[in-house]
C-alpha cells in the first residue's frame, strides 16, 4: 500500500479540533490516494479517535452491507464490496474499497467510492459528490466516536450509582443506629421503672417476713405453726422471684447502655465516612458532567 498526495480538508479538521480540544483527538478528514494491487486509487481518509478497533470494523462492514445482499470481501486488510447502496453518497449502487488502520488511540479509516469502472470520487468528480462523501464519512465517524463516549458515560454513571447506593447504605446504618439507641434508652426508663416499684415491693415483703418469723417463733408447734411456717416459704419464693427480676432488669440497663455507648462511637464514624462519600459523589458528578460534555460537544456538531 502506498500512500501519496495527503490533503487535509483544514475546515473539517478545524472544527473537530476545537470541539474535540479537551484532551480528546481531532476527526480529521483527508484527501489520500493508496495502491490496492496494481492500482493507484483516490481515497478519503477520517480519523476516528479512541474507539475500538473490532467495534469500529464491525460498524464499518456493517454499514457498507446495509441495503444490499452484497458482502464484503476482505483481503490482507483490504476490503472490497460491488454494489454497495449508499444513498447518501451517490443514488446508484457504489463499488467500495477501504482500508481500517489501527492506530492506538484512534482508528484511521481510508475509503475509495468507485462510482463507474475507473470513475472515482475525488476532486474533480465535483464538489456535489465530494462534500456528500466527506458528510457521510463524517457522520460515520461520529457516530462511532459518539457511541463510544456513551459507553463512558454508562460506566461513570455507574460508578456514581455505586458510591450514592454506599451513602445511602451508610445514611440507613446510621437511622437503624440512632433508632436502636433510643430504643435501648426506653430500655433503661422502662426498666427502671419496674426496679423501683420492684425494689419497694422487695423492701414490704422483706419487711412483712421478719413480721412473720417473729410471730412463728412465738407459736407453738401445731397445725397454726405448720401453717405460718408454709405462708413464710411462700413469701420467701416471691422473694427471689422478685430479686431474679430485679437482676434481669439491671442486666437488662447494663446491656442498653452498653450498646448506647457504641452507638455514640459509631455514629461519629458514620457522619465523618457520609461526609467523605459526599465529597466523592461530588468528584464523580463533576466526572460525568465532562463526559455528557463531551457526548453532548460531540452530538451537537
Amino acid at each position: 500500500m502506498i500512500m501519496k498526495k495527503i490533503h487535509i480538508f483544514p475546515i473539517i479538521a478545524l472544527l473537530f479540533a476545537s470541539l474535540f480540544g479537551n484532551a480528546q483527538k481531532a476527526v480529521i478528514l483527508a484527501e489520500d490516494s493508496i495502491q490496492i494491487g496494481n492500482s493507484v486509487i483516490p481515497v478519503l481518509t477520517v480519523t476516528i479517535p479512541e474507539v475500538d478497533f473490532d467495534n469500529t470494523l464491525k460498524a464499518w462492514t456493517k454499514e457498507q452491507e446495509s441495503g444490499t445482499k452484497s458482502k464484503v470481501i476482505t483481503e490482507n486488510g483490504e476490503m472490497s464490496i460491488f454494489g454497495a447502496n449508499i444513498k447518501e453518497v451517490y443514488p446508484t449502487p457504489v463499488n467500495i474499497y477501504s482500508i481500517l488502520q489501527n492506530q492506538d488511540t484512534l482508528q484511521l479509516l481510508m475509503v475509495c467510492f468507485e462510482l463507474k469502472k475507473g470513475e472515482y470520487i475525488e476532486p474533480s468528480a465535483g464538489d456535489i459528490q465530494l462534500t456528500a462523501a466527506i458528510t457521510y464519512l463524517k457522520e460515520f465517524a461520529k457516530g462511532q466516536y459518539i457511541e463510544f463516549i456513551k459507553e463512558e458515560v454508562a460506566a461513570e454513571e455507574k460508578k456514581l450509582r455505586e458510591l450514592e447506593n454506599d451513602l445511602n447504605g451508610l445514611q440507613k446504618t446510621e437511622s437503624r443506629t440512632k433508632k436502636g439507641a433510643q430504643k435501648n434508652k426506653n430500655v433503661i426508663t422502662n426498666e427502671q421503672d419496674k426496679l423501683i416499684v420492684k425494689n419497694n415491693e422487695l423492701n414490704r415483703l422483706s419487711n412483712d417476713i421478719i413480721e412473720q418469723n417473729n410471730i412463728l417463733i412465738s407459736m407453738e408447734a401445731g397445725p397454726g405453726r405448720e401453717a405460718k411456717s408454709a405462708e413464710i416459704k411462700e413469701m420467701e419464693k416471691r422473694k427471689g422471684k422478685l430479686q431474679r427480676e430485679m437482676n434481669k432488669a439491671e442486666n437488662n440497663i447494663d446491656k442498653s447502655k452498653s450498646q448506647i455507648n457504641q452507638a455514640d462511637r459509631a455514629l461519629p464514624k458514620n457522619e465523618n465516612e457520609q461526609d467523605r462519600m459526599r465529597e466523592k459523589i461530588e468528584e464523580q458528578e463533576a466526572v460525568v458532567r465532562r463526559f455528557m460534555d463531551k457526548l453532548n460537544t460531540v452530538k451537537n456538531y
